[in-house]
């Protein structure tokens, strides 16, 4: 009688993934240690940014709370999308104390300008960090962040 065993099926992304890629990778995860691993094997600036922006209290968004009324960029993959990669460096201008000078209606427009450019998904975990609700997507929380990344600094922000 032969014995089978299971193995489990290691998924790993592509080079460079899109961010809703980790998040939903991670978060898949039943492990807080899993959780963690995946995060840092994917690290990297943006993704440490949108955490951030997500659970450091001191981080106060200066858009309104709610839906964003945009134009999901509906393009295939790989063809006309930008990414978080590239745009978190952006996001100060919409947390207090980044860009002040900026009026509320520019702000808004430079806001859903970007979602608009952003591959959906993105899109969606912007709007998610401006009102702190990451977490009610994606199963990771602030206990997993710190431990995943502990060089950030927490707090002190605004």
């Amino acid at each position: 009688m032969a014995t089978t065993t299971k193995t489990k099926k290691r998924v790993d992304l592509p080079p460079n993934p899109f961010l809703h890629e980790i998040l939903e990778l991670a978060g898949k995860q039943r492990a807080k240690t899993k959780k963690v691993e995946i995060l840092q094997k994917y690290e990297n600036d943006a993704l440490k940014t949108i955490f951030i922006w997500n659970f450091d209290d001191t981080v106060i968004s200066v858009l309104p709370v709610g839906d964003v009324p945009f134009n999901k960029n509906e393009v295939p993959v790989g063809t006309d999308h930008t990414s978080l990669r590239r745009e978190y460096k952006h996001l100060y201008n919409f947390v207090k104390g980044g860009n002040d000078a900026l009026s509320g209606l520019r702000r808004e427009t430079m806001f859903i300008q970007m979602l608009e450019g952003l591959h959906p998904e993105e899109a969606e975990i912007l709007c998610l960090c401006k009102d702190k609700k990451l977490a009610d997507k994606y199963k990771i929380t602030y206990d997993i962040v710190k431990e995943a990344f502990p060089d950030i600094q927490w707090g002190g922000r605004s």
